[in-house]
């Protein structure tokens, strides 16, 4: 199943978990900011994977990361849905971002 390591305090993650209930995607939610267990899990995938080189060195979280059944990683939860033909919706899109730069989480 389909992980999303993301925060309920996060517009790209509200965002992309709107897609996923939307198009009645399953996936395990994880909010690393409800969860010691859950921040630790995602830490330790930070903290190994390449694929957060630059969001740690523009000072972002790195999140949401989806990690698929495969086991592949992304950061691009956009072009995740767009690699399978899913429309995205942007039902808050307020420019809002949680990243200390006003970009990014």
């Amino acid at each position: 199943m389909l992980k999303v390591y993301g925060s309920e305090l996060c517009p790209d993650c509200i965002e992309c978990k709107y897609n996923l209930d939307r198009n009645n995607i399953e996936y395990d939610n994880i909010d690393i900011t409800k969860s010691l267990k859950g921040m630790k899990e995602f830490l330790k995938l930070r903290d190994n994977e390449e694929i957060f080189n630059d969001a740690k060195t523009k000072g972002y979280i790195g999140i949401p990361a989806l990690l698929t059944d495969d086991g592949k990683l992304t950061l691009d939860w956009e072009n995740y849905f767009a690699d399978q033909g899913i429309e995205i919706v942007y039902p808050g899109k307020s420019g809002a971002a949680c990243g200390i730069d006003g970009k990014g989480c």
